[in-house]
């Protein structure tokens, strides 16, 4: 039978996410793990012969998950089908001892949890430190903004960029804080009380603990629950979501107002050699990768639902209801994310700004987007600030309709509020705030400077992010 593949991981993850959820790498974690677990034993005065790790260490990476998925077919029970599996392969049994299922699953499991958020971080630093750099060659770009998807008033190209890379700057402030206080479920057992490990110990409540500490050691998590059940609150895979989630946000929001500024042909996401934008009509460019990181961000919004679902819904010490949900859940999700964030790469890296356009729609638009600065200068003049927002209104709506209708080829809004004296401004006043306020960008450049230099303080910080570089996407 022909094997489905993954589509997240296959088509849009890249190689280091799915190195940390493949069902290989997965399997060699966990038996890592259970060595960690009988070395632990071993020096606290369990009898498990040093030979007998020295087997199973031999042997742990020797995975066949056909044979593996032959013996679950006969138990139904996946972790004793890989015991049966790991114990026939070293040819001892000594792994497992004082375990649940869940000792061993939830805390392979958070260990991939914890070394994808570790990556994530990385490469979230690394389109923070590329949309700093976009938003430095473009810092005094002047060009329309919009509200409502209206023109609004004249902004910056390098303040939009710094607008949505701060939006990622709070979250990965967030993501610092999930992994700072991350913590592991430990060993507790199948009710989460120890007392098979008790037990194994001859109720040395000190020797539980201690070996509880080398496990979560053997993980590098810093942070550990002290009295979850069988299994750990399915509240922290809602945090861990929901803060992927988060990190996705800026760039989704930026690869949509890119969508939209390519439809009025002021930017795109570039278009490569031999790329085709539609099979039926050959003038296409399609804002393809944007459009594809917007729908990774609905489908991480989707496990988003589904994680929540889970929390706060937990029976008693625990039940396996929430099994199917987190193992397609949790590692979908990073495969999402780590997409969204390659895709966005890519994006920052090949996309075009055409600074002609933005120019000519700048000039367009320029006596609507100068109108609250003609208000303020009324209002200087003594003109109360209701009255002079009645007048230009009324001029800027008639002049925009004999625009859109024709009746007018220029806009000559200046000319008509000119001549009404009610704003107590001449001709010669409107030229002349004209001439100071077409390049006027209120504090978009010092906003800028201050997202640029909060990146580099990030870049410093993890450096390492500074050597990840997008590779060629679908």
């Amino acid at each position: 039978m022909e094997k489905i593949a993954d589509v997240l991981a296959q088509r849009y993850a890249t190689e280091p996410i799915r190195n940390i959820w493949s069902a290989t790498g997965r399997i060699i974690l966990e038996r890592e793990f259970w060595i960690a677990v009988m070395r632990a034993q071993r020096d606290l005065g369990l009898d498990i012969p040093a030979e007998a790790i020295e087997a199973y260490e031999r042997v742990k990476n020797d995975v066949n998950l056909d044979s593996i998925n032959a013996r679950e077919r006969v138990t139904r029970h996946d972790v004793k089908a890989r015991i049966e599996e790991f114990c026939a392969l070293a040819g001892y049994e000594h792994i497992h001892k004082g375990m649940t299922s869940r000792d061993l699953t939830e805390s392979v499991e958070q260990l991939q949890v914890f070394r994808s958020l570790e990556y994530i971080r990385l490469k979230t630093v690394a389109a923070i430190k590329r949309l700093a750099e976009r938003a430095a060659e473009t810092r005094d770009v002047a060009m329309t903004s919009r509200t409502h998807n209206v023109a609004a008033q004249l902004t910056t190209f390098g303040k939009r960029f710094a607008m949505f890379g701060e939006d990622m700057l709070v979250a990965l402030r967030e993501l610092d804080a999930l992994i700072a206080n991350y913590p592991a479920r430990g060993v507790k057992g199948a009710v989460g009380t120890q007392l098979d490990l008790l037990t194994l110990f001859d109720h040395d409540v000190e020797k539980v603990m201690a070996f509880d500490s080398r496990v979560r050691a053997h993980l590098g998590i810093p942070h550990a629950f002290n009295a979850t059940g069988q299994v750990y609150p399915r509240s922290l895979d809602f945090a861990t979501i929901s803060t992927l989630v988060h990190i996705g946000s800026g760039a989704s929001s930026f690869a949509k107002t890119l969508r939209l500024m390519a439809g009025h042909e002021l930017a795109s996401e570039g278009f490569l050699p031999g790329q085709v934008g539609s099979s039926a009509m050959p003038h296409k460019m399609n804002s393809r990768s944007c459009e594809r990181l917007n729908g990774l961000h609905v489908i991480l919004k989707g496990y988003l639902a589904m994680a929540a679902d889970l929390a706060g819904d937990q029976w008693n010490e625990g039940d396996v209801s929430c099994s199917v949900v987190r193992r397609v859940a949790l590692p979908d999700s990073f495969f999402a994310i780590d997409a969204l964030l390659e895709t966005f790469l890519v994006i920052l890296n090949q996309m075009e700004i055409n600074v002609p356009v933005i120019e000519r729609e700048k000039n367009y638009y320029l006596p609507f987007l100068l109108t609250t600065t003609i208000m303020m200068e009324a209002v200087k003049r003594g003109v109360g600030r209701e009255t002079a927002h009645e007048v230009i209104k009324e001029h800027a709506v008639a002049t925009a309709r004999d625009i859109r209708q024709g009746k007018i080829s220029r806009n000559d809004l200046f000319d008509r509020l000119a001549a009404d004296g009610r704003l107590r401004l001449a001709r010669e006043d409107f030229d002349a705030i004209a001439k100071v306020a077409a390049a006027e960008t209120g504090t978009a450049g010092l906003q800028v400077d201050n997202f640029v230099t909060s990146a580099k303080e990030l870049l410093a910080k993890f450096p390492a992010a500074a050597d990840i570089r997008p590779g060629a996407i679908l």
